[in-house]
């Protein structure tokens, strides 16, 4: 059955992506054809995961070899991740439906529905792959097949430059890859998975070092760690609103399937040294991820910055974990893991939710910049509310899925107290207050994102001419919301699946030891620190008590006389937005605050009428100094420049010439060969 199930819903994905390109010249048969075939290949690989899930393992060879097998395997780990692709592949399907009408008359709606199934599928394949070889190349599809959907809209020179910092942030990271993965090969004389998963106990402790370090940067740059994080902020504003909300749900996500493969799976994670670093870098990029947000003011590109944060969020996890693994506590390192995944679902979930959200406001209002919108709550109510449980869930507040999973990764890295070496506690625990800090700060965040895009009054004619979406859009939002509170309410039902996967990598089941009456991290009293117990299902039924009692005393006293006037304004009309809160005085005393981190730039304009004393009109702009551009990426890019110029000169542009390097290169391996080198 799993083999009907795994197979029929990569077929479907294929017949998705072929009647697009076949029906491209009818819009709407289209539309229709290709995402609806991804709904429904979609909703079998939910099927086919819960089955694996419950213990049928999959295995499925092409054709098997010592050296090179290839095929795919699904354990639970995979299984995980394939669930989280196809809940986020439907929902988002289901969402394109009515998204794709905005590129009716404009562009190719065949290209988009084929790219947009063959890139669900190659991220199915990715953590399906059982060999390097097998995965290398799905992964080189997926991020061919991700760049052509950022390069969408290549006729705006913004989209351009994304995809060429996209592109080449990708294949750099693939280089890294490589060597990890040819590291590993030749210490196990083959390329399959189930060899690299013996390497750790042969391999010399060097070299399983260099597997760490490639594997994490190579993996870390399609994660979005600090500093590899260069190209998110480009790549996913300049995508479609829907491929934007799989590539930040994701298609990231990949790279942190990887690297739990890789850290666990292959490498053991016995080295307190790896976990440390994870945590360090894990710890920088929430904070400057969620920083770098509170200074945005294009709606799309503040959601791509949070997706730094919480890429941080789940690392922090898997550090702590890591850690407590090399630390001999492999019951402490299942529960850092487990916060680490569980936070990986819950983002996936609210991330494309809000990237929904964002993308239902650009179709409406033309715009991504939160300084033109305002007022959106009154004209798109059904976007608002969606857009604000999104808000909730990655401020983590309860009793939504957010506040869950980094309560545990709290409880996680105050577990730290059983660790022997007081360097490494106090490197968690201040990690700790960092996670604290980014938790504020995101808050902040969104309470700007909201706030300016959706209250008060229009701010633009962009905004005050928008409407409501389609109801396909409303139904993909609507089933992430309710994904949102599903699992902020009853975690305990997927941690318990998350604990099966953990004891897969760690040996050690935890799940008895976790109370579920009232409380989803109570240990047993055994450790020197018991985590502090909260009750989701207590604070769910608390927050749904209280939030009716606004309805109920607006009913009771509707009747009560109300006195209206007319706002003073000092003078200046109320009626128009002018005079509004904006999102750049929303976030100055925060810019002020880390002025040493943002180095903000101002610009003022004034324009004065007939008379040199009044002034007409004063244009404020501000923009924060792009740190990791300047200081990192631009300088290699002037080294790679200027080591071009002079690689020019070999490149003469006759054949005559390339001959001649070829017979000179062939000469020079005779020469080696028949000398017995």
């Amino acid at each position: 059955m799993n083999s009907y199930l795994f197979l029929g819903s990569i077929a479907v994905y294929l017949i998705g992506a072929i009647s697009a390109l076949i029906f491209n010249k009818k819009n709407r048969v289209c539309m229709y054809v290709s995402f609806i075939s991804a709904s429904v290949a979609s909703g079998l690989g939910i099927i086919f995961s819960i089955s694996v899930l419950s213990g049928n393992t999959f295995d499925y060879v092409i054709n098997g070899s010592e050296l090179l097998s290839y095929g795919f395997f699904v354990d639970k780990l995979s299984a995980f991740f394939i669930l989280i692709i196809s809940i986020t592949g439907v929902s988002v399907s289901i969402y394109s439906i009515g998204y794709a009408t905005e590129y009716f008359g404009k562009k190719n709606i065949g290209y988009l529905g084929a790219l947009y199934n063959i890139f669900i599928l190659s991220m199915v394949l990715v953590v399906s792959a059982n060999n390097a070889i097998m995965f290398l190349i799905v992964w080189e599809l997926m991020s061919i097949i991700s760049y052509m959907l950022v390069m969408f809209e290549h006729e705006k020179k913004e989209t351009r430059k994304a995809g060429f910092i996209y592109i080449v942030m990708t294949h750099t990271g693939t280089g890294f890859i490589i060597l990890s993965f040819l590291i590993l090969a030749g210490s196990t004389g083959s390329f399959n998975f189930e060899a690299f998963r013996l390497a750790a106990s042969t391999m010399p402790p060097y070299l399983k070092d260099m597997i760490f370090l490639f594997a994490l940067i190579g993996f870390g740059t399609k994660a979005g760690i600090v500093p590899l994080h260069i190209w998110l902020p480009y790549a996913h504003p300049a995508a479609p609103g829907n491929v934007s909300a799989l590539m930040s749900g994701v298609m990231i996500k990949t790279a942190i399937f990887m690297l739990i493969r890789v850290f666990f799976d292959f490498l053991g994670a016995g080295t307190a040294w790896w976990g440390i670093l994870v945590l360090i870098v894990a710890s920088i990029s929430a904070l400057i991820g969620v920083m770098y947000a509170l200074m945005e003011h294009d709606l799309k590109r503040l959601l791509a910055y949070h997706s730094v944060e919480n890429i941080g969020i789940i690392l922090i996890g898997v550090g702590v974990s890591m850690i407590f693994m090399a630390s001999g506590h492999p019951d402490l390192a299942a529960f850092g893991l487990i916060a680490g995944l569980y936070h990986t679902i819950n983002h996936a979930v609210f991330k494309s939710l809000l990237f929904l959200g964002a993308g239902s406001i650009v179709y409406s209002t033309h715009t991504r910049n939160i300084e033109e919108y305002g007022g959106l709550i009154k004209r798109m109510p059904w976007t608002a509310l969606f857009f604000l449980i999104g808000a909730i869930s990655i401020c983590a507040l309860p009793p939504f899925n957010g506040f869950v999973s980094e309560w545990l990764t709290f409880q996680a890295q105050l577990l730290s107290i059983n660790l022997s070496d007081n360097i490494t506690k106090i490197i968690v625990l201040f990690s700790g207050a960092g996670l604290a800090l980014t938790g504020a700060l995101a808050a902040a965040c969104f309470v700007k994102a909201f706030g300016i895009s959706f209250l008060a009054l229009p701010r633009s004619a962009h905004a005050e001419h928008s409407k409501e979406v389609p109801v396909p859009m409303l139904v993909g939002m609507f089933i992430l919301s309710l994904m949102c509170i599903v699992l902020g309410v009853m975690p305990f039902y997927f941690i318990k699946i998350i604990d099966s996967i953990s004891a897969q990598l760690v040996g050690v089941n935890i799940i008895s030891r976790i109370n579920f009456d009232l409380s989803i991290a109570s240990l047993s009293p055994s450790l020197s620190y018991s985590p502090a117990t909260v009750s989701t299902s207590l604070i769910a039924l608390l927050v749904f008590v209280i939030l009716p009692l606004p309805i109920i005393m607006y009913l009771l006293w509707k009747r009560t006389p109300i006195l209206k006037y007319e706002t003073w304004g000092c003078g200046q009309p109320v009626s128009t937005g002018r005079n509004e809160y904006t999102a750049t005085a929303f976030s100055k005393p925060i810019r002020m605050w880390m002025v040493g981190i943002f180095r903000p730039q101002r610009e003022i304009q004034t324009t004065y009428s007939d008379s040199s004393f009044i002034k007409d009109k004063v244009i404020f702009g501000s923009e924060i100094e792009p740190i990791f551009e300047r200081y990192l990426y631009d300088p290699v890019a002037k080294v790679v420049i200027v080591l071009s110029r002079y690689m020019r000169i070999i490149q003469t542009g006759y054949i005559q010439t390339y001959l001649l390097y070829i017979f000179i290169t062939l000469v020079i391996s005779l020469i080696y060969v028949g000398s017995g080198g």
